[in-house]
Formats: structure tokens, sequence, C-alpha cells
């Protein structure tokens, strides 16, 4: 076999559908595009959801629910990712970005998920009292 044999697997390739070819290909004069109207035309394309005039689903559905905008979602961190610290270190948000654990912006808050078997000070925005529980039990402090 060399370079100059390869040779795609029968029927892999097709052949592009030539229309506009004449009234014998069954795809001639007006190419398969209808007579006329905005889908005839070069450069034609529908905005997504558009549904030719009809009133589009998105806004036949009713609106259900509140959506708060000033509501503050706060960074998720466990008691097992503070686990991975060292010993009588200090858990900060720069701690945590450094570690991959959060980003730079929002709050943090620290949840009882898991165990945390070493001594840490834990300074963020939040803590749930299960965490903070467990943290001071292992011999660690919290400050807010």
């Amino acid at each position: 076999m060399k370079l100059n044999t390869l040779a795609p697997s029968e029927g892999a390739r097709k052949n592009k559908k030539r229309v506009g070819r004449g009234p014998g290909s069954g795809s001639g004069k007006t190419a398969s595009r209808g007579h006329k109207g905005a889908r005839a035309r070069t450069g034609y394309s529908a905005k997504p959801g558009f549904e030719g005039g009809q009133m589009p689903l998105h806004r036949r559905l009713p609106k259900r629910g509140f959506n708060n905008i000033f509501k503050t979602v706060c960074t998720i961190v466990t008691l097992d990712d503070l686990d991975r610290f060292e010993a009588g270190s200090t858990v900060d948000r720069l701690a945590l970005v450094e570690a991959g654990l959060v980003k730079k912006d929002g709050p943090i808050k620290v949840l009882a998920n898991g165990d945390l078997t070493k001594a840490v000070t834990v300074k963020v925005d939040k803590v749930s009292q299960g965490a903070r529980e467990r943290i001071i039990a292992a011999g660690g402090q919290v400050e807010e």
C-alpha cells in the first residue's frame, strides 16, 4: 500500500447535490428554492427562534416564578477541600485561589461536607454552623 493508492471506502464519499442545472435534473430553474420570497434570495438566514412571523414559542409560553436580580451567589468550599491545606495554615481567599478552588470574585462560603482532620484558620465571607463546629473541633479557628 502506498500513499498514491489510498482511497476512501466505497460509499463513504458522496457528491454534492448540483442544483440549478436544467429541467432534466429535477432541481433546475428555481434550484429547489420555490418562487420568490425571502428564502429564495441569496444571503437569507432566519434568526434563531423565528417562525415566519408567527408568534415564536419562547414568547407564547407563560413566564413562571421570580428571578431575583440582587441575589448573591456564594462559591461553595467544603471541609474536604480545606483538608488539603497544611496544619496551622491560614485559609483565605488568596490561598483558595492559588489552590484552584475558587475564582477571584464573589463571596465564599464553607459548608460541612466531608471531614477536616487538620487545624486550620479559616478567613472567608460565610461559614455554616456545622462547618464552624467541625473546624473548631479539629482545633482550628474561624474568622469572618
